[in-house]
């Protein structure tokens, strides 16, 4: 069949792969602004930088400090999310009274800071990161060759999707969250710590962005603009999936990386452009996004 269509069967699985790699990051990506969006409204706009500050603190963990994958996996997103929680402690809880249009501008300007200070330390060019122990080589399924550690990104992406999904919508602390979102005065009286909860969830949100740039070093090439063009995109799944939704953010990460895998075997010259014709779609027939709540 593959062969009447004039394709090949390496070539469609190999791109479809490739569409579940790049759905992993955008799920995880995604799942991080959804989670402080629904909590904050905040558009979170430093999300780019701290999923590329995640790949370099893995990078200077093992160049400065000797310490390998398995632990940066453990300590890269956690330093980073420390960062974020200082962030959020210093500026982004002065704007809270404020209208929210003031929040995204606060988090693209200190993404670019962020951004600009590694460039002029690093440079542009590329700093490689080495697959792990264990996790090198790959198996031959007959129709495709399957790397190990490509397996182990979506698989490990597919358990903090779902579990943070679980967490949210299965658990107290979830509940929480969730009526925070809609009466944080009321969550208050009940004796909940309302500015420490909101501080946690954006710490949180920034640990799934640099989870995924540690999970993205030894794929990619390890540089300060590596999150930008990946961030234009995955502001894309966040609106089609409906801003502030976990669910939609998590389906769509992966079914539009799926799409654009597609899309480069059948109809090349769109696979840059798809995930944003289907935006246009679902905005016309959907404003609130697919999972999003109208009104």
């Amino acid at each position: 069949m593959f062969e009447l269509l004039g394709i090949s069967p390496y070539g469609l699985f190999g791109q479809l792969l490739i569409g579940l790699i790049n759905g992993s990051f955008y799920a995880l990506l995604s799942l991080g602004l959804a989670v402080i969006f629904g909590l904050l409204n905040i558009i979170n706009f430093t999300h780019g930088a701290q999923y590329m500050m995640g790949a370099f603190a893995a990078w200077m963990l093992l160049n400065y400090l000797g310490i390998g994958y398995w632990w940066a996996l453990l300590i890269a997103p956690l330093v980073v999310a420390v960062i974020g929680v200082i962030i959020e402690r210093l500026l982004l809880a002065r704007l809270y009274h404020l209208d929210h249009l003031y929040g995204l501008l606060l988090t693209f300007g200190v993404g670019l800071v962020i951004t600009g200070l590694f460039r002029n330390y690093y440079g542009s060019a590329g700093l490689p990161y080495p697959t792990p122990g264990g996790l090198t080589g790959g198996s031959d399924l007959g129709f495709m060759f399957v790397p190990t550690y490509r397996v182990w990104v979506i698989g490990l992406s597919l358990v903090v999707c779902f579990g943070t999904w679980a967490l949210v919508e299965k658990t107290k602390l979830g509940a929480y969250l969730r009526a925070t979102t809609e009466n944080p005065v009321l969550v208050g009286a009940f004796g909940i710590n309302v500015p420490r909860l909101i501080t946690l969830t954006y710490g949180f949100g920034v640990w799934l962005a640099a989870l995924a740039g540690v999970l993205a070093a030894p794929m990619y090439s390890i540089n300060p603009n590596m999150g930008i063009d990946l961030m234009i995109v995955v502001f894309a799944v966040v609106v089609i999936g409906g801003m502030g939704s976990i669910l939609g953010s998590i389906v769509t990460g992966f079914g539009l990386g799926l799409i654009e895998g597609l899309t480069k075997v059948f109809y090349p010259e769109a696979s840059s452009t798809v995930i944003f014709v289907v935006m246009a779609i679902v905005l016309l027939v959907r404003p609130a996004g697919l999972f999003g709540r109208s009104g």
